[in-house]
C-alpha cells in the first residue's frame, strides 16, 4: 500500500501521525509549509529555544494563528493536542514526553541533537534526524537503541544522505553493485581554509545580499570548507556499510555524463582507490568554469554491469556508461530538503522503515586544523575559524583517537596542532561528562570491541 493511501487512511480513521518538530530553523519550515497540505500528519508541537522562532514559521507558512498556541508544560502540551492545535513550545522536554509518535529533530547541533534523539527513543518515539551532524557523531548507537526498542531511527528524505542512500539500496536490490555513490557541491582547494570571514566573498554574495538575508555565515561556511561534504558522506557510509577511500574526498570537477568514466577504481582507469566507497564531485573546474549540467545540487550512484546482457542494455538505451559499457551511473540532478521530509515521516510511522539509517560505523569525520593551532586556542566547531571536517574509515579515527567533528566546539587546545593535521583527544580537553561525548566514546569502545573479536 503507497505511503499516501496509508496517509489517507489515517486520516480517514481521524487518527493522524502525531509529529513533534524540534528547531524552527529552514529545514523544518519547509516541512511545516508541507505537512498542513498532507492527509494523515499533523505537526502536533514545534520547540525552539525561541518560540518566536517557531511562530514566525508557521506563520511564514501559512498555518492560521487560531491553530498555534503557547504551551509550559507536557499536560499543555496534550490538552492542546486534544483540542487539534499545535502546541508552541522552549522546552524540547515538554515535545519529548508528550503523546505523539515521531519526533523530528532540526537542531544542528550534536550535544542537543544526542539527548533529544536517545529521549525521543525512551520516551517510545521514532526519530527522524535533521541533524545529520548527530548522525555522523553517534548515529550507529542510536540505531542500535532504536533497533532494542522496536521503534525507527531514520534519515531525513530531502537532505541528500536519504535520497543516495535510496539510490544504492535500488543498485544493490536490482543485483547490481555500487561501485561509488555521493553528491555534488562547489569547491575549490582554498575553500577548506574559509572562515566566517572570506565565506561571503567565495559564495559571491554582495554586502547587501548578506546584510538584507539573514545568512549565517559559519553555516554557509561549513557547506563551503568541505565540513558538511564530509559529515554527509559519512552519513551515507555509515547508512550503507561503503568504506571512504584513505584519502577522504577528492572532490573532481565532473559532470554527469563523465561520473562512470572518473569514479571508478584506478585500477580500471579511474581516480578511485577501491569499489564501494564515497565521493564529491565539484560543479566547476579548478579555474572557476562551470561544470556543464553540474551536479551542484544533485546526487548520484555509480554501479558495475556485471554480466554481458546489463552491458548490453546500457549501450542500447544509451545509457550513462564508461567506454568500456562496465561501470554505468544514474544521478538525480536536484533534492528539495525539508519540502520532501514528510516521505520519511510517514514511512517511519506507518511501514516502521527508515529511509537510510547508520546500520554500520563504517566511516567519521576528524577535526583538522585549518590552521597552526597553539595552546590555549578554542575551537568553534564546524564552519568556524579553527577546524574542518576530513572523512575518514572509522577505524583509523578511533584507534589513532582522532577528535570527531561533532565534538570540536568550545574545547581548549593544549598541545600545538599543524595546520592539515587531525586534531586528538589528547590535543585538547573535553568534557567527557557529557552525554554526547559518553555515547560517542560507547559506539567506539564497540567498534574497538568488534576489531579485536575479528583479529
Amino acid at each position: 500500500m503507497s505511503l499516501l493511501t496509508l496517509l489517507q487512511c489515517r486520516e480517514a480513521d481521524g487518527r493522524p501521525v502525531r509529529v513533534g518538530v524540534i528547531g524552527a530553523g529552514t529545514f523544518s519550515t519547509a516541512f511545516l509549509n508541507q505537512a498542513r497540505r498532507t492527509p494523515g500528519l499533523r505537526v502536533a508541537c514545534v520547540a525552539d529555544i525561541y518560540p518566536q522562532k517557531a511562530w514566525d514559521a508557521c506563520e511564514a507558512t501559512g498555518w492560521p494563528a487560531e491553530a498555534l498556541a503557547d504551551a509550559g508544560s507536557v499536560g499543555a502540551v496534550n490538552d492542546l493536542v486534544a483540542a487539534g492545535k499545535t502546541a508552541i513550545v522552549d522546552n524540547a522536554d515538554y515535545l519529548l514526553h508528550a503523546d505523539l509518535d515521531v519526533v523530528v529533530e532540526c537542531t544542528g547541533l550534536t550535544g542537543p541533537g544526542t539527548y533529544h534523539a536517545w529521549t525521543a527513543l525512551d520516551t517510545g518515539k521514532h526519530v527522524v534526524m535533521v541533524n545529520v551532524e548527530t548522525d555522523a557523531l553517534v548515529g550507529h548507537v542510536l540505531q542500535q537503541k532504536a533497533d532494542r526498542h522496536g521503534l525507527v531511527y531514520s534519515m531525513a528524505y530531502g537532505d541528500q544522505p536519504a535520497i543516495i542512500s535510496e539510490m544504492v539500496d535500488w543498485a544493490r536490490s536490482s543485483g547490481l553493485e555500487v561501485v561509488c555513490a555521493g553528491k555534488g557541491t562547489r569547491f575549490q582547494p582554498e575553500y577548506r581554509y574559509s572562515t566566517p570571514d572570506t565565506v561571503w566573498d567565495h559564495m559571491g554574495f554582495t554586502p547587501q545580499q548578506v546584510k538584507t538575508g539573514g545568512y549565517n555565515a559559519q553555516m554557509y561556511n561549513s557547506f563551503l570548507d568541505t565540513t558538511k561534504s564530509a559529515i554527509e558522506m559519512c552519513a551515507v557510509c555509515n547508512a550503507n556499510q561503503l568504506l571512504p577511500q584513505a584519502c577522504g574526498l577528492q572532490f573532481p570537477a565532473v559532470g554527469p555524463e563523465a561520473l562512470p568514466t572518473v569514479l571508478r577504481p584506478a585500477s580500471d582507469g579511474g581516480i578511485l582507490e577501491r569499489s564501494g566507497t564515497v565521493e564529491v564531485v565539484a560543479s566547476e573546474n579548478r579555474d572557476g568554469t562551470p561544470i556543464t549540467n553540474n551536479l551542484r545540487w544533485g546526487v548520484y550512484v555509480v554501479f558495475k554491469a556485471g554480466t554481458p546482457l546489463v552491458r548490453r542494455f546500457f549501450e542500447m538505451h544509451d545509457f550513462l556508461r564508461d567506454l568500456s559499457g562496465e561501470y554505468g551511473a544514474y544521478y538525480r540532478p536536484f533534492h528539495i530538503i525539508g519540502f520532501e521530509l514528510g516521505i520519511s515521516v510517514a514511512s517511519a510511522a506507518l511501514r516502521r522503515e527508515a529511509t537510510g539509517s547508520a546500520v554500520s560505523f563504517t566511516a567519521d569525520v576528524a577535526a583538522t586544523a585549518k590552521k597552526d593551532l597553539k595552546p590555549g586556542d578554542v575551537l568553534d566547531g564546524e564552519g568556524g575559524y579553527t577546524v574542518f571536517g576530513h572523512l575518514v574509515p572509522a577505524r583509523e579515527s578511533v584507534e589513532r583517537h582522532y577528535l570527531p567533528m561533532g565534538l570540536a566546539h568550545g574545547v581548549k587546545v593544549v598541545r600545538p596542532v599543524a595546520r592539515d593535521t587531525p586534531v586528538t583527544y589528547a590535543d585538547v580537553v573535553v568534557d567527557e561528562s557529557s552525554f554526547a561525548c559518553r555515547l560517542r566514546r560507547q559506539q567506539e569502545s564497540r567498534l574497538l570491541g568488534s576489531l579485536n573479536r575479528h583479529e
